[in-house]
């Protein structure tokens, strides 16, 4: 790993405000690998998050709207560059930012025992209310996990 490559680990974050903080790390030029993806947390109540996100299965499409709808990021590692690719510019710098940034669910063997960071600002003790982890989320909308 060279210097320009920042760990991050999403244990206990927020998944819209690490997602912001990741987003200004690209724009610095960095690369980015997001472990514990399925344990980062989106806040709200449980079922007011699934219900929107399971909204977006019904979406049809106008050409033919007999066929199922729109393809829908199902895991945890495409729920999370989902949410980043959403923060970035929609031009070819922007998809040059996001094919800098991995994510992992768990730890993989190459990043074990490597320096993390987490960020003050997206700590999940911020919230005062419920929350859900991404890795819940996925499971709900269909996701079969290979790690334990």
């Amino acid at each position: 790993m060279s210097q320009d490559t920042v760990i991050v680990d999403g244990e206990g974050q927020i998944l819209g405000r690490l997602s912001s903080e990741v987003v200004r790390l690209l724009k610095e030029g960095k690369r980015v690998d997001i472990i514990n993806a399925e344990k980062i947390v989106i806040s709200g109540p449980r079922e007011r998050v699934v219900a929107g996100y399971m909204l977006l299965f019904r979406v049809g499409t106008l050409f033919n709207p007999y066929r199922q709808g729109i393809r829908r990021p199902r895991s945890p590692i495409n729920l999370v560059k989902r949410t980043i690719r959403g923060m970035l510019p929609k031009t070819p710098k922007g998809e040059n930012m996001l094919k800098r940034v991995r994510v992992y669910v768990g730890v993989p063997a190459a990043l074990q025992g490597k320096e993390a960071i987490k960020f003050q600002a997206a700590d999940v003790k911020r919230l005062k209310g419920k929350y859900v982890t991404v890795g819940e989320l996925a499971r709900v909308m269909g996701w079969r996990s290979s790690v334990k």
